[in-house]
């Protein structure tokens, strides 16, 4: 099984968004850790199956069972198990963790991230997406972050809305400044990316020159 990525970022390495994830807490919230169950995990992409994964629980652990490959050679059956580990919740209940299986590590993990084998982040050498991120893409995603706090459509080019249904207008307010700021930053590192606001820079100076 390969990712889903398109190489490498500006920090040299593959990001978490490049693989595809195997994450314990959708299958413990599926109820799909119950000994004896077996399924087929998907991953989509719009609306789309692009990879899928055989697995089968038993105490403690679960069994992988997939297909891979290595730089487009021949598709080789694959097979093993992945130790689970139960820990108490403060509110009742278990939270299962896998153990990463790469010999050597054994990591308690949420996640594990495909390629020839289901390994943890850091048997994988990845980045977060995070990482590649530019101050301007941070201050967009942080906008957007408090744009779905606020019940508005996604984006900072779609109009602002108004104050939520029982947030305190205090609330409200520190929001909304947050928000402007992270958006003004977002929308000038943009500007600079095209070279909108060296130009406009640029045309300023000349005209104060020529003045």
């Amino acid at each position: 099984m390969g990712g889903f990525g398109s190489g490498r970022g500006q920090c040299g390495k593959d990001t978490t968004s490049d693989m595809r994830p195997l994450d314990i807490r959708k299958l413990q919230r599926d109820g799909l850790l119950t000994p004896g169950r077996a399924f087929c995990w998907k991953w989509m992409r719009n609306s789309e199956e692009v990879a899928s994964i055989q697995m089968r629980t038993e105490v403690d652990r679960v069994i992988l069972n997939y297909r891979s490959r290595s730089n487009g050679g021949e598709w080789q059956p694959t097979e093993y198990p992945v130790t689970l580990e139960w820990t108490p919740c403060n509110l009742g209940g278990r939270r299962a963790w896998f153990h990463c299986p790469a010999q050597g590590c054994g990591r308690r993990v949420a996640i594990l991230y495909g390629g020839k084998a289901f390994v943890c982040r850091n048997c994988r050498d990845l980045a977060y997406q995070s990482q590649r991120e530019t101050d301007d893409d941070r201050a967009m995603r942080r906008a957007d972050t408090i744009r779905r706090r606020l019940g508005w459509q996604a984006g900072i080019a779609n109009p602002t809305g108004g104050k939520p249904k029982g947030m305190h207008w205090r609330t409200f307010e520190r929001l909304l400044i947050e928000y402007e700021a992270f958006a003004l930053k977002s929308l000038l590192g943009t500007a600079e990316k095209l070279g909108i606001l060296n130009r406009r820079l640029a045309g300023l100076e000349s005209t104060l020159n020529d003045g």
